[in-house]
């Protein structure tokens, strides 16, 4: 840059210097000009407020728009998803979990809007081992559905939502009601399951109506699928005992009842129409019957639970028949109830087979005659330890007669003995010639070796019957007498720190009470019959010392029996005892010996025998 341009720009600098220093404002113009700035601001300030109050709705609104877009977008997404999985039942798919309570005298239940099903039962008048409300099933612990094909999909109503109306029914005495709800397919169409309940039954009625399905099941298709799977709750005290008698049972169209496995996983497929199937504990059933029948097939399955809290899970699965027409209807019930024998009876249906008397002999003595006299012994209103009591006294004198020759018998046999020690010492080396002089001392003396084996036997019906009558009947469960809480369960004394092998973990009073005098009634028959042989001695008393871990476990009103049993036993010993004379039994042995004899085809055939294998008399 030469001189003449850096004059130029300081010449530039000066005058405008001096024009801002002329024009600079006075002190009292500042200050004006200053308040005219505030008052600005403050205008401004709030004309901004009054402008945010207008604006920020307008904003909010426009933001809840985007929002409910969005929403209507991702819902009208969800409902395409749901009909593409679901078809027309597309809208029961979406719901809320609702449940109404149907109550009456005996039942507490509860439907869920989910599948529709009953997903709580309680049985009022009966508590748990725990002394808890008794509960079959409880939410997920039960499910019941129907599957059929519709538009190409599989459709299970568990997975839908019914309608339910807005509150449950409560009925009580001969009242009975019912409730209607329904699993919507639009355009009048649905599936509507009706339960009724009457205040005085166990049984709760159930029927599905198919209201215009007929073109939305597959036309192929000429039945449905009724599922039904339960988790049997524990209900009782001992785990072990309730699972050995929990398993499935059913009724054939021809009146026979079976069940599956009581001890193990079992499964079967039955093949031909099938009345009803229960779902059995110890004390409780739940069973789905049929108006008519179930259509073949049905399949059934049990497992195992090892688990406390539950027994086992059931299944099964029933076919019902559907032939697309606009209105159709199947009915049925369930039975939630106790293993009651009278109260199965009544229904004529079968029902009373879930009580498990024993078969043949040792049901009928037990259907015939034990469960009757307990009843009538039963509606005097007494202590369930007094009814067995006397039960046990009037068991005892109708077999008197069998008992009192059985005992004639042993005596015979003892004053014999002599004899028969001599026969075995002089023939010991011959078991031939032994058993041909055994038989003809018996036969001169007129005595049967089955004597005293036969009236045993004609009572050993009565004993195994009292031995599935006890642990099966309701009527002791909770039921307490002297130290036992509970006679339909083990009466536990002492519970033990530990587990002992064939044991237990307790000690039942009870059942060392039948042990003891088990082996006091041994050793009272080893004494009367004079038994020499040692090995048999440990035999006979190895029996009653299985008995202490065998019955342990067992329900404390069958020990408390079998002890009832053996000291009427020693009473009725000593009454016999008392009045029989073993002398005068010895002489009219003495007498019949010198008697002629003719032998028994037995004996011939043991001498026939002899002379072929070259044995001489």
């Amino acid at each position: 840059m030469d001189r003449n341009s850096i004059l130029g720009v300081v010449l530039i600098m000066a005058v405008l210097i001096g024009f801002s220093i002329f024009n600079q404002p006075s002190k009292e113009e500042q200050e004006a000009a200053k308040r005219k700035q505030d008052s600005l601001a403050l205008v401004e300030k709030k004309y901004q407020d009054s402008l945010k109050l207008v604006t920020k709705p307008v904003a909010a609104l426009k933001a809840d728009t985007v929002a409910v877009s969005d929403t209507l977008n991702n819902d009208s997404l969800a409902q395409t998803k749901l009909t593409d999985n679901f078809g027309v039942f597309g809208l029961a798919a979406q719901g809320e979990h609702k449940s109404i309570t149907l109550e009456s005298d005996l039942l507490k239940l509860k439907l869920n809007s989910k599948g529709g099903q009953i997903d709580y039962v309680e049985l009022k008048k009966y508590k748990t081992g725990e002394g808890k409300p008794l509960v079959l099933n409880n939410g997920d612990s039960s499910q019941f559905n129907l599957s059929f094909f519709s538009e190409n999909k599989m459709i299970s109503t568990g997975d839908l939502y019914f309608e339910l109306p807005a509150k449950g029914i409560t009925v009580t005495g001969k009242d009975s009601q019912s409730v209607s709800i329904k699993l919507n397919a639009g355009e009048g169409r649905y599936i509507e399951y009706v339960y009724s309940l009457k205040g005085d039954d166990y049984r709760v009625g159930f029927k599905i109506n198919f209201v215009n399905m007929g073109s939305l099941v597959a036309s192929n298709a000429g039945y449905m699928e009724l599922n039904w799977k339960q988790k049997l709750l524990q209900q009782e005290k001992s785990h072990q005992n309730e699972s050995a008698v929990s398993t499935i049972y059913y009724r054939y169209t021809d009146e026979e009842v079976d069940h599956l496995s009581e001890t193990k996983d079992d499964g079967t497929e039955l093949k031909t129409k099938v009345q009803w199937v229960g779902f059995k504990q110890q004390y409780f059933s739940s069973v789905l019957i049929a108006d008519q029948a179930f259509e073949s097939p049905t399949r059934i399955n049990s497992t195992v639970i090892a688990n406390e809290g539950a027994v086992r899970m059931m299944h099964a699965n029933f076919t019902i028949p559907f032939s697309h027409q606009n209105n159709e209807s199947t009915g049925m019930s369930f039975y939630y109830g106790p293993n009651h024998y009278q109260t199965l009876k009544k229904y004529n249906i079968g029902l009373e087979k879930l009580v498990p008397l024993g078969w043949g002999i040792f049901g009928w003595v037990n259907r015939f005659a034990v469960i009757p006299v307990f009843n009538f012994l039963n509606s005097f209103d007494i202590n369930y330890g007094i009814i067995i009591l006397i039960l046990t006294i009037l068991i005892k004198v109708v077999l008197l007669p069998l008992t009192y020759k059985s005992y004639i018998s042993t005596a015979k046999m003892k004053v014999l003995q002599p004899e028969m020690s001599e026969i075995q010492a002089k023939f010991k080396s011959d078991p031939m010639k032994l058993q041909q002089e055994t038989m003809t001392l018996y036969r001169k003396a007129g005595v049967s070796p089955l004597g005293g084996c036969l009236p045993m036997l004609l009572q050993m019906p009565i004993l195994i019957a009292m031995f599935r009558f006890f642990p099966a009947s309701i009527e002791l469960r909770q039921e307490g007498f002297l130290w036992a809480k509970d006679l339909s369960t083990y009466d536990s004394i002492l519970d033990l720190p530990f587990n002992i092998p064939f044991y237990g973990d307790h000690v039942s009073l009870f059942t060392i009470l039948m042990t003891v005098s088990t082996l006091i009634y041994t050793r009272m028959n080893m004494q009367m019959t004079a038994a020499t042989n040692p090995s048999m001695k440990y035999v006979m008393y190895l029996m009653p010392i299985m008995f202490l871990g065998i019955f342990n476990n067992y329900s404390s009103g069958l020990s408390y029996y079998y002890f009832l049993a053996n000291m009427i036993t020693f009473g009725q010993q000593y009454l016999f005892k008392s009045f029989v004379d073993e002398k005068a039994i010895h002489a009219k042995i003495q007498e019949n010996k010198k008697k002629p004899v003719k032998k028994s085809k037995f004996q011939e055939r043991l001498e026939k025998m002899a002379k072929e294998r070259g044995v001489r008399k």
